[in-house]
């Protein structure tokens, strides 16, 4: 299966999961358009990297996805969007009568609200092609809850929600939105919480990991960001043109509890 001729833009996309997804699919043959909210060397020598190892074109749009208007500026500047990846997110954890307004107000925009903004800006270019992929990152915190997470349970239930809309809107128009919802992933925010949690149970490496990090996680192993690119690779596939408005757990038997 290629995506080749396809655009894909993916929000938040400069690290962890959603440079995961970007790699799979310019891999799989896609010209990427990467995305965050800096704009140094860096981000562009990412972009240049990913396109000399999978021969496609990168490009990195720089867009604070807190802003509706540049969310949808952000699918204008890609200039094609075949297949869409919302991505972009933020986690703050606090007692909800000790909640940050404006942590609860930054949440809701990057982790709801911006999928709102690009999927409405990138479906007319997927009508008028008669075919389109929108892929929502949720979250096992998408399907269930957890304390002191009141902000970002409730934007990754509404990305969920979005997703079953964004479905119904598109049937039969070559368009499929659906929302995967990742469990722990071994991203580089994650490694580096590993050695304060060894410090602070004093357990070894192997220990933390399976007893405290992944203790909600049946399988006792993290999620790659390779397999969630694989997952987002898969749901672009012709195998997957029936599948809409649905969830894809990728969580090691999470929900399954």
């Amino acid at each position: 299966m290629t995506l080749a001729g396809k655009t894909a833009v993916i929000t938040g996309s400069n690290s962890g999961i959603g440079l995961g997804i970007a790699h799979e699919l310019a891999r799989a043959g896609a010209d990427v358009v990467i995305n965050s909210f800096t704009n140094r060397d860096e981000d562009h020598a990412l972009a240049a990297d990913i396109a000399a190892q999978h021969g496609v074109t990168v490009r990195y749009v720089q867009a604070d996805m807190s802003a509706g208007d540049a969310c949808r500026k952000l699918i204008a500047q890609a200039g094609a969007c075949d297949i869409l990846v919302n991505n972009a997110g933020i986690q703050h954890v606090a007692a909800i009568e000790e909640f940050a307004v404006d942590k609860w107000n930054a949440i809701i925009a990057i982790n709801l609200s911006s999928a709102f903004h690009t999927t409405a800006a990138a479906l007319p270019m997927m009508r008028a092609k008669g075919w389109g992929r929108v892929v929502n990152i949720a979250s096992a915190h998408g399907l269930t809850a957890s304390p002191y997470k009141s902000a970002y349970v409730a934007a990754k239930h509404g990305v969920v929600g979005l997703s079953k809309v964004t479905a119904l809107e598109t049937a039969g128009a070559g368009i499929t939105c659906n929302a995967v919802c990742p469990g722990y992933v071994l991203t580089p925010l994650v490694e580096a919480q590993i050695p304060d949690q060894m410090k602070k149970h004093s357990m070894d490496r192997e220990t933390v990991i399976r007893e405290v990090m992944l203790d909600r996680q049946p399988s006792r192993q993290f999620a790659t960001t390779t397999q969630l690119g694989g997952t987002v690779v898969f749901l672009c596939s012709p195998s997957a043109d029936q599948i809409t408005g649905t969830t894809i757990s990728v969580d090691g038997g999470w929900t399954a509890l």
